[in-house]
């Protein structure tokens, strides 16, 4: 399928498919399109071109890989009034996202000793790994009512927080219309894991600004080189993923009654005004608002934790919010004169500056957007540019899987995974069981960087390099 790629475009080529009613658009750098091999992750881009309402380009990001239905790393953008919202195209883990902390602490000053504490004290607090409940009884009960209306300023209302996070939070921590009602009593049973990072990618990072590629627009982010960082990267856990299982079984069955019928069961949808579109919306903007109180009160316990360790007041610590990205939504929002329901899976929003929904802090500069590489290798913080309209405002959300996760745990040793990552700290109950997130199942962070920079998207302000990584056990993405 290489060969029906056609170069149109700095970094951008067009999927050739006779059938499609809309172009299908890839990012990739000249270093990733000569080792691409994701035919099956074209064919879902292609599948998604074919629903009910899709306005073109419906666009593959440089990290793209096969997923469930939509391709992660997919990007498909619909009508609001006669198009389709899909559960899979939205994806398992709802609002899965990252936040990124910045610092007042020289990395000089936290070597691996304190580096090793710091972990251990933020694991007594967040658990991590598949299954893994909250470690504070009352978490395990959430009002998920409050939630639902809330989102993040429900726990920062309750002392999780500062006050000053809430405008640093997409959306301001709460995605209107959540509703409990919409919610399945198996996927309300699994929302006691407020807290938990889960398994797979997920992780919580201390690391160093390595290098300043925007002195200006670092400055104004607080991020400065050779300082620490902290990244929090987890979402709506089991609620989550029972919702999309819940309403993808549900909008399968109901494609003949809703007049839609997916080409394949993981773009199961329905009509975004119909009684399964509209309960979904409700359904996927709870687990979206649980996911952003889960990274809020996780942050509460990292600001522990380094009190805890460091032994100096939080004011001195630093630790402020720079910014919370949802991955894996699908959002109502006005591309020119047109209302879209964009759904982004595995792709993460990055508004330019003047860009009326940034919040006020960032109105002048655009959101920060936060990319995060594997547990061994480099992150960026990227701002988009005027062009990234072409993207519906997308980006990247991450460096993207070369290799599932079944071929790395095969291929690679204890010792493989050990050299890696080289002198990062990895707190796990077992690092051989985390050889499914070794640094080379990864593509080259820097290279898919690159590819949105290089096609004039994207600006990088800062690049990001691991010191230590808390990881839980088990397959969740």
């Amino acid at each position: 399928m290489a060969e029906r790629l056609e170069k149109i475009g700095v970094n951008c080529f067009l999927y050739r498919r006779g059938e499609s009613p809309v172009p299908i658009h890839v990012y990739l750098s000249e270093k990733l399109s000569k080792t691409f091999t994701e035919t099956e992750a074209l064919e879902q881009l292609y599948n998604a071109s074919l629903l009910p309402g899709v306005v073109g380009p419906v666009i593959g990001m440089p990290d793209i890989h096969t997923g469930y239905g939509l391709p992660i790393g997919g990007v498909m953008a619909c009508d609001y009034e006669t198009g389709i919202v899909s559960a899979g195209a939205v994806g398992m883990d709802i609002n899965c996202g990252v936040r990124l902390l910045t610092t007042k602490i020289p990395a000089a000053d936290v070597d691996k000793a304190v580096l090793t504490k710091l972990l251990e004290a933020i694991a007594r607090r967040v658990p991590a790994g598949v299954g893994r409940v909250s470690q504070v009884k009352e978490l395990r009960r959430a009002d998920l009512e409050a939630i639902a209306a809330a989102g993040a300023a429900y726990f920062i209302q309750k002392g999780f927080g500062r006050r000053e996070d809430m405008e640093r939070i997409e959306d301001g921590g709460c995605i209107p219309g959540a509703e409990v009602a919409a919610v399945g009593k198996e996927a309300r049973e699994r929302a006691e894991q407020l807290a938990t990072i889960g398994g797979g990618n997920h992780f919580i990072e201390i690391g160093r600004v390595a290098a300043v590629l925007e002195e200006a627009l670092a400055a104004h982010f607080g991020l400065y080189k050779d300082y620490i960082y902290v990244l929090i990267h987890t979402g709506s856990r089991g609620l989550g993923h029972q919702i999309c299982t819940d309403y993808s079984n549900r909008m399968w069955a109901n494609g003949e009654k809703n007049g839609v019928r997916a080409p394949v069961k993981g773009l199961a949808c329905a009509p975004i005004h119909s009684n399964d579109g509209q309960n979904y919306l409700k359904a996927m903007a709870l687990a979206a608002n649980y996911a952003f109180a889960n990274r809020q009160l996780i942050t509460h316990f990292v600001r522990e934790a380094f009190v805890e360790v460091l032994k100096k007041p939080e004011d001195n610590l630093g630790l402020d919010l720079l910014y919370d990205v949802a991955h894996n939504i699908a959002k109502k929002e006005k591309h020119g004169s047109r209302w879209l329901l964009i759904h982004r899976k595995g792709a993460t929003r990055a508004l330019p500056a003047g860009h009326g929904d940034n919040p006020g802090c960032y109105l002048a500069t655009g959101h920060p957007a936060i990319i995060p590489g594997s547990m061994g290798t480099a992150s960026y913080v990227v701002v988009g540019t005027g062009a990234i309209i072409k993207t519906y405002c997308s980006v990247n959300h991450g460096a993207g899987r070369v290799m599932s996760r079944k071929k790395a745990r095969q291929e690679f040793s204890r010792e493989d995974l050990r050299r890696q990552l080289g002198g990062v700290v990895v707190a796990a109950r077992d690092i051989n069981l985390l050889k499914d997130e070794a640094p080379l199942a990864y593509k080259d962070i820097d290279a898919v960087v690159a590819t949105l920079a290089e096609a004039g998207l994207t600006k990088p302000v800062v690049r990001l390099e691991p010191m230590g990584v808390l990881k839980g056990e088990g397959d969740e993405a």
